[in-house]
């Protein structure tokens, strides 16, 4: 892995910032894309960029020019994503939009902008974070689980479709993992959460980060198109 140049969306938080610190770790080049700045220790090695992956020309120009300040890109894992829960007869547009929009729209964007970086390295891998929920469906997240779904969905087709370029496309899907998102969650629901899990446990960020790696190197030669869920047995 050392040596290699990859981005990561959504880089400050969760999955993302875990996903940034085990790059690193082992030596490879990072651009953290999110949409906020971060006051936390510059790593070496990581470059922060802010990114809104809800705008087409601000994502094509800013893989530009973190492709260009690494000096190529040959991976890119996705994990931006917000939640804006109700019960499907109270979304409103906004809600459902929003969530769309950066979920599975945030994740085409930049895959479209990185895809022409990567076939010029001559070889890829793209790691999108879906979620378990996209492949179940979720009480009051019809919008998340939607999004989660076409992602999925998203993932298969560019396996198909960049395969004859070298470039390998995969998704993990995550149960529930402890980051800001699910601390704001009512007890209870995290509660459950950990009462169908067969370990009985949490993910931390860094347990699906360690798979995200995986699905990134050489040992995953020839992982393509595949959902690989990360959740305890949270769902079977």
């Amino acid at each position: 892995m050392q040596g290699r140049k990859i981005i990561v969306t959504g880089g400050r938080s969760g999955i993302g910032a875990a996903c940034v610190q085990a790059l690193s770790t082992l030596g490879v080049r990072v651009a953290s894309l999110d949409r906020s700045s971060t006051d936390d220790e510059r790593r070496p090695g990581v470059v922060q960029w802010l990114c809104d992956v809800t705008k087409s020309d601000e994502v094509a120009a800013v893989v530009g020019e973190a492709a260009a300040a690494m000096e190529g890109v040959d991976g890119l894992v996705q994990c931006a994503g917000i939640t804006r829960d109700g019960m499907l007869w109270k979304l409103d547009d906004e809600s459902w939009d929003e969530v769309l929009d950066v979920n599975l729209g945030g994740t085409f964007r930049v895959l479209r902008a990185a895809v022409p970086f990567m076939r010029k390295a001559g070889s890829g891998s793209v790691v999108n974070v879906s979620s378990i929920n996209g492949l179940r469906g979720k009480l009051g997240q019809a919008n998340y689980t939607a999004s989660k779904a076409g992602v999925c969905g998203l993932t298969k087709t560019a396996a198909r479709e960049l395969g004859r370029f070298d470039i390998r496309v995969n998704a993990v899907a995550p149960g529930m993992v402890r980051t800001a998102m699910t601390s704001a969650l009512p007890s209870d629901v995290v509660t459950r959460a950990i009462e169908e899990t067969a370990l009985g446990k949490l993910a931390e960020p860094d347990a699906v980060a360690d798979v995200v790696v995986f699905l990134l190197s050489n040992l995953s030669r020839h992982v393509t198109g595949q959902i690989l869920s990360v959740d305890g047995g949270q769902y079977m």
